[in-house]
């Protein structure tokens, strides 16, 4: 079990790679943080909050289930929130319930702008880190994307930990930057 006392629970990779190593209270700590408005969320859509609390503990339990496998490309909340949506949906779908042709033109939208906002998205971060400087590059990518531990950045690079610690610090602020205060909740 980890020491939660002096974690920084904002890195949403390193809250993935103890969910991974099957860390029950980086699970909790999840859990959590998103539940209730997880619920508030999906009770927009099917309106009941006994189905709604069913419909999300059913997300949590399937993130635990495929933890291993799990992959976040964004961010947990954003990752919750959109399996949430879709968990509630299917329930529409497959209960038949309270959907009217006006909900279904709602949600069409909604699905288009979300899917035009990722896309977005996901060209502005590409974009962020290209325009990293080329080590900050580097170590930022063996990071995020290869999921390697600043330790193992370290070794590979024959740098210090605390020389990959800077490079991920600076890296973080400088997409920051530039994704401005649109995306500032990401981060």
């Amino acid at each position: 079990m980890t020491d939660f006392s002096n974690i920084d629970f904002s890195d949403d990779i390193f809250l993935l790679k103890l969910i991974r190593k099957e860390d029950e209270q980086a699970f909790r700590y999840l859990f959590d943080r998103y539940f209730t408005s997880l619920c508030r969320f999906v009770r927009v859509y099917v309106r009941e909050s006994l189905i709604a609390e069913e419909i999300v503990l059913d997300v949590f339990v399937n993130i635990w289930e495929k933890r291993k496998s799990l992959d976040v490309k964004v961010s947990w909340k954003s990752y919750l929130f959109q399996a949430a949506k879709n968990r509630a949906l299917n329930y529409l779908r497959d209960n038949d319930r309270y959907v009217t042709t006006s909900d279904w033109t709602l949600f069409d939208k909604a699905e288009v702008d979300y899917t035009v906002e990722m896309n977005e998205l996901t060209r502005l971060i590409k974009e962020a880190i290209d325009s990293l400087p080329e080590k900050t590059k580097e170590v930022f990518r063996k990071s995020r994307m290869d999921y390697l531990t600043n330790k193992e950045i370290a070794g590979e690079l024959d740098v210090t930990v605390k020389n990959v610690e800077a490079h991920i610090t600076n890296a973080i602020k400088l997409i920051k930057k530039h994704l401005g205060k649109a995306y500032y909740y990401l981060w």
